[in-house]
């Protein structure tokens, strides 16, 4: 289908990746239908201040939107909230809403992101048992945070840690629970670990690893969590952090190939050529890896989204990109290149037992640098982007040399 043909581009999801892929294709010129139809009722927004700034009440909700109405209206983008689409018909090219109404489509993207996995315990559908992924869960668990509360994280990833840094220092009584011998472990080195676990105790952060949840106990709310070992913890309220399962029963149900995502090519094409997808539900190609890869990145659904609103335009341009990631706790930002899985060897420049800021760098067995993590070095992070993204071979001990700047070896 040629652009001149192309009328109707229909994205479903209303977070960053569904607003990302309107936005580019207004950019490109795209004149026709744009719309966005998403299961919130909130204009497209982003997730990362959730955990953050948003929970922490130092922004508005209308902050954390892509575009406001005025801007979406301005850019003749539609948006359809409070909307789930049921079903997919590939043969008549058409989205069938919840509410039994049809909408036809030329190309659709899938930006369906991903639902946070709940907890298989007894009492985890208590009334103050809470997600942290939307909007919505953040507004109702701010509604029960009152300094002095007590409030379990069951959790110790990302959203867990981040909002434990928040809520301890709102005067809340924080306790973090994580089942896996240490925080943070499936994306990075025990130092790193380490550090963050020290640095959370010393703000008053009650963090135990290695425990796992038995049930949640009480009625109506959970008052007590009961633990595997026979031990409790008393709290008035729980957030489960413990990951994300992608949503990509709406791409199954229509045949398309799923295997832990939605599977797209490099152009961000599933296997219907008028069907694309981005973001969170996708598997896709990654050469920097060189193997397919699920990835729950910003910067990943930002990115994907933009190729595939440039492909289904008609361009053929490879959507390639070395993964990042960041997570702010306290005043420390952490920043992260590559996928450290598999390393060989950890490099450290500076000393995370005595320093509040350092780097990591992480070395295959052939000497590669895979993956490099920073942390509240902003600088080190710019110059381990290319060093990374280069598959860079250097010397360790240059790498751990911070009188060596890394610039240098850039260039080197």
């Amino acid at each position: 289908m040629t652009e001149a043909a192309l009328r109707t581009v229909i994205i479903v999801g209303g977070g960053q990746a569904g607003g990302e892929a309107a936005a580019e294709l207004r950019k490109l010129g795209f004149d026709g239908r744009v719309l966005i139809v998403g299961e919130e009722p909130f204009l497209p927004y982003k997730r990362p201040p959730l955990s953050k700034a948003y929970l922490a009440g130092a922004v508005g909700e209308e902050s954390l939107y892509m575009m406001q109405q005025a801007s979406l209206d301005k850019a003749r983008i539609e948006y359809r909230g409070g909307a789930r689409v049921a079903r997919i018909d590939r043969v008549a090219r058409q989205v069938e809403l919840a509410d039994g109404s049809r909408i036809g489509y030329d190309k659709l993207v899938l930006a369906t992101g991903g639902r946070a996995r709940p907890i298989p315990v007894p009492g985890a559908d208590r009334p103050n048992v809470f997600m942290l992924r939307t909007i919505a869960d953040v507004q109702a668990i701010r509604a029960r945070c009152g300094e002095g509360r007590r409030v379990t994280i069951v959790g110790g990833g990302f959203i867990g840690l981040e909002a434990a840094a928040v809520l301890v220092k709102h005067g809340l009584k924080v306790t973090v629970l994580e089942g896996l011998p240490r925080v943070l472990a499936r994306v990075t080195c025990p130092e790193v670990s380490v550090f963050y676990e020290r640095v959370h105790r010393e703000t008053g952060v009650d963090l135990r690893t290695g425990v796992a949840v038995a049930a949640f106990e009480g009625e109506p709310d959970v008052t007590r969590v009961r633990l595997a070992d026979g031990g409790h913890v008393d709290t008035d309220l729980v957030i489960v952090g413990i990951g994300v399962i992608p949503n990509v029963e709406l791409a199954q149900d229509a045949g398309l190939t799923v295997d832990n995502g939605i599977v797209v090519d490099e152009h961000a094409r599933t296997a219907d050529p008028d069907i694309y997808a981005a973001g969170d539900c996708t598997n896709h190609p990654s050469a920097f890896l060189g193997r397919r890869v699920r990835l729950e990145s910003v910067q990943n659904a930002m990115e994907q989204a933009r190729a595939a609103a440039r492909n289904l335009l008609g361009k053929t341009e490879s959507y390639q990109m070395v993964p990042w990631f960041w997570s702010d706790q306290y005043d420390l930002k952490l920043q992260m290149v590559g996928i450290s899985t598999g390393y060989d060897r950890v490099v450290l420049r500076g000393d995370p037992a005595t320093q509040r800021n350092f780097a990591v760098f992480y070395l295959d067995k052939a000497g590669h640098l895979i993956a490099a993590d920073t942390v509240t070095r902003p600088q080190d992070f710019m110059f381990a982007k290319k060093l990374v993204a280069a598959k860079a071979v250097i010397d360790p001990a240059q790498l751990a040399d911070e009188t060596v700047a890394l610039k240098t070896l850039v260039s080197s």
